[in-house]
Order: C-alpha cells, then structure tokens, then sequence
C-alpha cells in the first residue's frame, strides 16, 4: 500500500481555504491554537524524512469543501499535505456543538453547573450518533491514506473515537492519541450515559498510546478505564513546548514592531499587566478582572499607574454560555474602568481582536502576565510569554494549569478561585525585586526555550504504538 507515513489528525487544521481573486486558492495559516507550532515542526521532520506529512482536518468552510475534500492538496509547504473530512451539516454541529464542545469539554474542565447540566435528554444522544459518524469518517480518510505501518498522530477530544475505528480497519498502524486539555475525573465521567461512557474509553484505548501534558491528567485517564473496567493503552507524558522560532520570526516584522511602538506611546511609561487568552469559560477572565479591581482598591499607588491590557478573541460563541459569558466580562471590565479610570488614564483595555502580531508585542512588553485558568490542559502562553519577554517580567500562574507543573518554582502560584488572593500575587509581582525578578525571569526564559515542538513531535513517533487488539466490537449508527 502506498501512502503517507505520517500522518496527524485534528478537528482544525493548520490551514483556512480562501479563494483568491486570481481563482487560485489561498491557504491562510491558523492564527492560534496547538496548529502553527505543529506546522512548524513538521517542516523540521520533512526536512529530515525528505518525505511529505499529511494533515487530516474537518472541512470548515465551503472552499474547504470544494478543494480539499476527496484528495490530499499540496500547501505551498513541501513538508505537507492537507485532506479535509467533509461532513453533513447536522453531523458536524451534532459532533462538534453537543457531543466535542458542549459536553467533552465541560467535562474535562469541571465547568458543569451540576443543578442545570449536563442532561443527556434524546437530542443528546441523537448527537452522539453524530459523533460517531463524524469520528467514523476521520477514521476511513486515514485509512485511506497512511501507508503500511504509518504513524497516526490523532488530537483532541473531538476524536476520541477514531482509535476504535482505526484498530478495526488498520491494525498495521502505529497509533497515539494526545490530549491537549485536563481529563476528568471518575466521578465526572460517571455523569455521562453508561454506553457512551463505555464507549469512549474503549475508543481511546484502541489507540496504541495516549498522551498528556502532564502527569496529573495521565493519571485521571488511568483512573477512568480502570472505573469503566477497561484495560488502559500505554500512557505517556510530554508536555509541548514553545515555538521559539516562531515567536523570535513574528516579533521581528514590521507589523509587531509598529504594535509594540503604538502600545509604548499609549502605556506612557505605565507597569503593563497582560493576559492573553480566548473569550473561554475555562481561562477565567472575570476572576483576574476582579483581582485587578482589589489590587487597586487596596494598594492606591498603582491607580493610574498600572494597565492591564487582556488580548481576548471570541470562542465557541455558537454555544450560549459562551455568549453569555463574554457578555459578562464586558460588563466587568466597565464596572473597574468607571470605577478606577480617570482623563488619560482606562485602567483596562479589552482588546477583542485576533491578532497574533499584536498579543506577541504584549508579550514582549508586559510587567506581569496573568495565566489563571481553573483548570487547563498545558496553557502554551505561560512559556510564550517569557520566551519574548523582554522586561524580565513576573508569571503568575494558576496552579490548575498544566504548565504551573514545571513552572511552580519559578512563577508566583496561585488558586484561580481565590480572587483575594490572586490580587495579592499580583501585589508581590510588582514589589518584587529587581534581581529576584531577573533571576526568575532568566530561569523561566530558558525554561520555555528549552523545548520545541519538534521535540513533542518526536516524542510522540517514538511512543506510538500499534493496538494490541484490533477487535473493538460492534456499535451501532442511528441516523440523524
């Protein structure tokens, strides 16, 4: 058989299809997401096999459909090709809406309100009928085209099932499944149906290897096959690392040269406080907020003084606890900028706009970088921010992410729900010393230099393993 002997499998892709004016499609890169820097280290791996990738991702938009479903497109990047998975509308929104985003999510990041949800009602499982189609379709375009015996890197829980599918059609393939959020606890996955429960974690060990970022969310996976009594795959840890070359290529161009210069003449000499983070129920924005609205009410010689700039795009705004939460932070940010502004002086600027450019001109200027998830799979800006800080700026860092696992000693911890105390560590960051701030500073620069994509790469083509049983039993397909 011939094929691809690589190939890595995601919901997004690293790429948007446009097309241009000429007629000729346009690949616009990602511009967030775990998508750039594994673009990047695939070009590393290219380089080295002189052999193309292949990424597998979901068609997203109709030029999506037309150019890349069906067929493997080259990018304009000789490391790589790209297949869209095209779905019917219905699928993809059950898949993705319900089953991905609505429920998997909530539940690997404990954000159920348990008195309203979840409710697993007859449109649920309808929608999980979709997940399974949607995940069964990945799994027949990469069987399709990987090679005899090819590497299958699968992301992400909007997949979780594709090593079920996978271990049935292509025993010969070397498989593992990365996780880039938490995993939930026992007690959580117990909340969902017995059958679909079942299910997922049969699917996710019929992956040869599982991955996480951290032993904490390695563990919780244990401890959810064993409570299903299913036998866990082989399990890993490796975190991803920063993109140094990235980060040090974009921060080099005019456009994050003119956002730097810009944000300078607005801070007029100000302490900049930086948050950068999606519009997310998990990144906990109205607690930092509020933090900030303590830390000047209890400390005057910061009013006026001290910005706090959050660089936050929208996120999921299809699910209206999503809507519902950015329309509160809005009002947040209000309440502290008419409480605390002044002529001259907006003690919080909300910049809503999904500029890369511009998030790494703040990374490079901030004081202190604020990363407070309440629960997070890594969290990459911890160790983007101090891989292009150039202020020897202070992390404080939320003991809930994944990376506060390698950063504790170095970063100033915190409890992401204690809004107190998190205004304290701010406190402490800005009355730091300067050679304490230096030495930290250094040590989480070298840190987050340390590791690059291409290692967490590498990592996984090492561990990948083929499924010790391709025999995953049978399920059924309602329609929807």
């Amino acid at each position: 058989m011939t094929g691809f002997s690589l190939v890595v499998v995601s919901n997004r892709g690293p790429f948007t299809l446009v097309d241009g004016p000429d007629g000729r499609v346009e690949f616009r890169p990602a511009a967030g997401g775990v998508a750039p820097s594994l673009t990047a280290a695939l070009g590393e791996e290219s380089a080295t096999s002189g052999s193309a990738a292949l990424w597998v991702a979901a068609a997203m938009t109709e030029a999506d459909r037309v150019h890349a479903s069906g067929v493997a497109v080259a990018t304009g990047q000789d490391s790589l090709k790209l297949r869209m998975v095209s779905v019917t509308t219905e699928i993809g929104r059950a898949a993705i809406d319900v089953i991905a985003n609505g429920t998997l999510w909530f539940l690997h990041h404990g954000l159920f309100d348990h008195a309203r949800r979840p409710r697993f009602d007859r449109v649920w499982h309808e929608a999980w009928g979709g997940y399974r189609l949607f995940n069964e379709a990945f799994a027949d375009t990469i069987a399709e085209e990987a090679a005899t015996g090819a590497t299958v890197v699968v992301n992400d829980y909007h997949l979780a099932l594709v090593g079920g599918y996978l271990a049935k059609r292509r025993p010969d393939l070397k498989t593992a499944f990365f996780s880039h959020t938490p995993f939930c606890s026992a007690d959580d996955l117990a909340m969902m149906p017995d059958g679909p429960r079942l299910e997922l974690m049969e699917s996710m060990s019929g992956f040869g290897a599982c991955g996480f970022h951290t032993l904490r969310w390695r563990d919780a996976f244990v401890r959810c096959t064993s409570a299903v009594g299913v036998e866990a795959p082989a399990t890993f840890v490796a975190p991803l690392g920063a993109d140094p070359a990235r980060l040090d290529e974009v921060a080099g161009t005019a456009a994050c040269r003119s956002r730097l210069a810009r944000l300078e003449e607005e801070l007029d000499g100000r302490t900049l406080l930086v948050r950068s983070d999606r519009v997310e129920l998990s990144k906990n924005l109205i607690r930092g907020f509020l933090a900030f609205d303590e830390l000047l009410e209890s400390s005057a010689q910061w009013r006026g003084r001290l910005v706090f700039l959050a660089r936050v795009y929208s996120s999921r705004e299809s699910l209206p606890e999503y809507l519902a939460y950015r329309t509160e932070v809005q009002h947040v940010v209000a309440r502290v900028n008419q409480r605390w502004g002044a002529p001259g002086y907006t003690p919080v600027v909300l910049d809503l706009e999904d500029d890369f450019a511009g998030t790494v001109a703040a990374l490079r200027r901030y004081d202190m970088l604020l990363v407070n998830p309440v629960r997070d799979g890594l969290n990459l800006v911890a160790m983007e921010g101090p891989a292009v800080n150039e202020r020897d700026g202070v992390v404080v860092l939320s003991r809930e992410a994944g990376a506060h696992d390698e950063l504790a000693d170095v970063a100033i911890g915190i409890n992401p729900f204690d809004v107190t105390g998190t205004a304290a560590a701010m406190a402490r960051g800005l009355s730091m010393s300067r050679a304490e701030r230096e030495d930290r500073a250094a040590e989480l620069r070298r840190r987050a230099r340390s590791r690059t994509p291409a290692d967490w790469l590498a990592e996984l083509r090492r561990v990948a393993k083929v499924p010790a049983d391709g025999d995953m039993g049978t399920w059924s397909r309602p329609d929807l």
